[in-house]
């Protein structure tokens, strides 16, 4: 029996996530407000303003969300105006990203807009245990000569 770690559980869902077909679209002259949720893969090629849960999204050059996304795995080539929270997100060199990204794994291709605040959570337990195995370093403070 093989134990895979986390990183390997990722590459394994990313690679079956860009194998499976694409279940639902919304083409480039759509516009939906309001939640969305959708189970599989989907395609936002149009425009998507309220937020969006499912599984594994491609948001296409075209696409565009204004709203919070909590998704498996985006892959993003368009613009997102709003949080988003993934176990594993792909930003591609066309994207536009401004909001709060919370992701497990995280690739940024050379060339994307990205403004808010970033957060890989996985690597930030990481560095906690690490910063409180520190020794703790206190500052001397200068001594005067007396008069």
């Amino acid at each position: 029996m093989a134990i895979f770690n986390k990183k390997d559980d990722l590459a394994q869902e990313a690679v079956k996530a860009s194998k499976e077909a694409i279940s639902s679209i919304i083409s480039k002259d759509m516009c939906i407000t309001g939640e969305t949720l959708f189970k599989g893969k989907a395609r936002v090629d149009g425009t998507i303003i309220g937020n969006l849960k499912g599984e594994y999204l491609v948001l296409s050059e075209t696409g565009r969300v204004e709203g919070d996304l909590e998704l498996d795995s985006l892959l993003c080539h368009g613009q997102v105006e709003g949080n988003i929270n993934a176990k594993l997100v792909t930003v591609q060199s066309s994207a536009v990203i401004s909001g709060r990204l919370t992701a497990t794994n995280l690739t940024v291709e050379s060339g994307a807009t990205m403004n808010g605040e970033v957060q890989v959570s996985g690597r930030k337990k990481q560095n906690q245990k690490r910063e409180s195995t520190k020794p703790d370093l206190v500052a001397e403070k200068p001594k005067t000569p007396e008069k």
